[in-house]
């Protein structure tokens, strides 16, 4: 039998270092005190790293770590792993999605509860010998309502335990059909009606472009005067500033926070209002999660070193060495246009019909349909929580029906994927293709438009009509902003009548040159994306 050495750098439940020393074929060494040159000089010796969020694996460790097989995270939160480096070393990154939804949902309703009674401040009053009986007056939970800004894992369990308390039950997921929010018990609803309506506001988004700063001080101004406000996602998602102002005019009541936009917050003018109560990130903080998310890690990673079998990988479909060698390149396209489609897509996907032309005909499909499904899924949700493993079962779970088939009949590509997306009434086509064994994903086709687009990196998107002057017109707004264009495609439906701009930029665009671009002449759509 093989021998597998595995390496722990951080303080890991012991029922999951119980888990490899019972599992034959593999030693373990636990070290939680290693520094970043013990563990570069260790890494060379060790087939699997097991981290929490101390350890630091950059790609200058990863590049020294030749014998490394797997990482796997115990938790959710990959930030302090180069998953790209760790991709190109042909190195599987695990992490345990799920082990903590219970305990950060639980969270955000002590909070809700401490928020509403008053309890952390009058603690705080009865310990410094006073009897505020007065000061301290609450309200009642029962037939407020709650606004959930975000229905994906933590935020579903919010909304079912809040229903238990007899509270009604709004939310705002752009994601969010009205079948599935019938299924989860819930009043689907814009995001300036939760604004509106709501009585208290729990946020469960991911953090990404579209929701750095969601809640700003226009966002506050459409609020409920005294509303109230918990927020256990990410930090950034609040514009804190905004917050600010707010509790300090009473527009906000209260606020529970346990995460803020730099950790540790140090001295935020926020911590010193009578009316925030906050925790220092602890949503994921309790006995049972730290060892659910242990023996979770323990047991893929046994598994695969021992048995081959991937679960949870970030980076790596379920798929033999042999097919993945071929296939890497289209399982690449497919999860960049579903990653591409929903971030343009106005609303939910219902159903995805996906066809597999040319050679690819004679593979197996599913490990690119996964992916596709990957890349459709995670920009709605807190990234790390959308794998090669569970985004079937996000799908089937958001009520998005798929299905797929394969042809050998195309005459102009050797290999070719076609997807059709439907939401409501509106349905898009989306053709992609790779030239040579690793060519970058390419898009040729979408809806209407024939051209070629290369999906990588930054994008703006460009929807316009067939007139002269546009692509200069953008360019000199692009140029006088510093932004460097890398690649432009273009296509049209016919002369004169609609075209479409996919134009590559070296970086990041702000919201002010995206909605300075909007107001140019002729021009219908503009939006920014970003790729693998």
């Amino acid at each position: 039998m093989s021998s597998y050495r595995v390496l722990v750098t951080d303080n890991l439940s012991p029922k999951g270092v119980e888990i490899f020393r019972n599992t034959p074929g593999i030693e373990t060494v636990v070290d939680n005190e290693i520094s970043a040159e013990g563990l570069a000089e260790s890494l060379k010796d060790f087939d699997a790293l097991v981290v929490r969020s101390r350890t630091k694996l950059t790609a200058d460790l990863i590049e020294k770590a030749d014998r490394l097989k797997v990482v796997g995270r115990a938790g959710t939160g990959l930030d302090n792993i180069d998953i790209e480096a760790a991709t190109k070393r042909g190195i599987a990154v695990m992490n345990t999605p799920g082990g903590n939804t219970v305990t950060t949902a639980e969270h955000a309703l002590s909070l809700l509860f401490s928020l509403t009674r008053n309890v952390p401040q009058a603690s705080a009053s009865m310990k410094a010998g006073k009897w505020e009986k007065k000061k301290f007056q609450g309200r009642e939970l029962f037939h407020k309502t709650l606004g959930v800004l975000g229905l994906g894992q933590i935020g579903s369990v919010v909304a079912d335990r809040a229903k238990g308390l007899k509270m009604d039950v709004i939310a705002y997921d752009p994601y969010l059909t009205a079948e599935l929010a019938h299924k989860k018990g819930v009043e689907a609803v814009t995001i300036d009606e939760l604004l509106a309506r709501a009585d208290y506001i729990t946020v469960h988004v991911p953090l990404n472009k579209s929701t750095h700063h969601l809640l700003n001080a226009d966002a506050f101004s459409k609020m409920k005067d005294g509303v109230m406000l918990v927020h256990c996602a990410r930090g950034g998602i609040i514009d804190e500033q905004a917050l600010l102002e707010a509790l300090k005019s009473g527009k906000v009541a209260g606020a529970a926070l346990d995460v803020f936009e730099t950790e540790p917050p140090g001295e935020s003018p926020l911590l010193a209002l009578d009316n925030v109560i906050c925790t220092p990130h602890l949503g994921a903080s309790t006995a049972e999660a730290q060892e659910n998310v242990a023996v979770a890690v323990a047991e893929q990673i046994a598994d695969y070193l021992t048995k081959g079998l991937i679960r949870n990988a970030v980076n790596v479909p379920s798929v033999s060495k042999e097919s993945l060698a071929l296939l890497r390149p289209y399982i690449r396209l497919c999860e960049r246009m579903g990653s591409l489609y929903t971030q343009m897509s106005p609303g939910p996907v219902e159903e995805v019909r996906v066809e597999y032309s040319g050679n690819l005909a004679d593979h197996e499909s599913r490990p690119l349909t996964v992916a596709l499904l990957k890349g459709l899924l995670a920009p709605m949700r807190e990234e790390e929580t959308v794998n090669y493993v569970n985004a079937p079962l996000i799908a089937e779970d958001q009520g998005i029906r798929v299905t797929e088939g394969t042809t050998k009949r195309d005459v102009t590509f050797t290999n070719k994927v076609t997807i059709y997306l439907r939401s409501g009434s509106r349905e898009d086509c989306l053709v992609g293709a790779v030239f040579g064994k690793e060519g970058p994903p390419r898009l040729v086709r979408m809806n209407q438009y024939f051209g070629e687009a290369i999906l990588e990196g930054n994008m703006l998107i460009m929807e316009n009509l067939d007139k002269p002057g546009i692509v200069g017109a953008i360019g000199v707004l692009l140029g006088e902003n510093k932004i460097n264009i890398a690649g432009f495609h273009l296509g049209r439906d016919e002369q004169g009548g609609k075209a479409v701009a996919f134009i590559n930029v070296d970086a990041p665009v702000p919201k002010e040159v995206l909605e300075k671009a909007s107001k140019l002449p002729n021009i219908l759509s503009v939006k920014y994306i970003t790729l693998g």
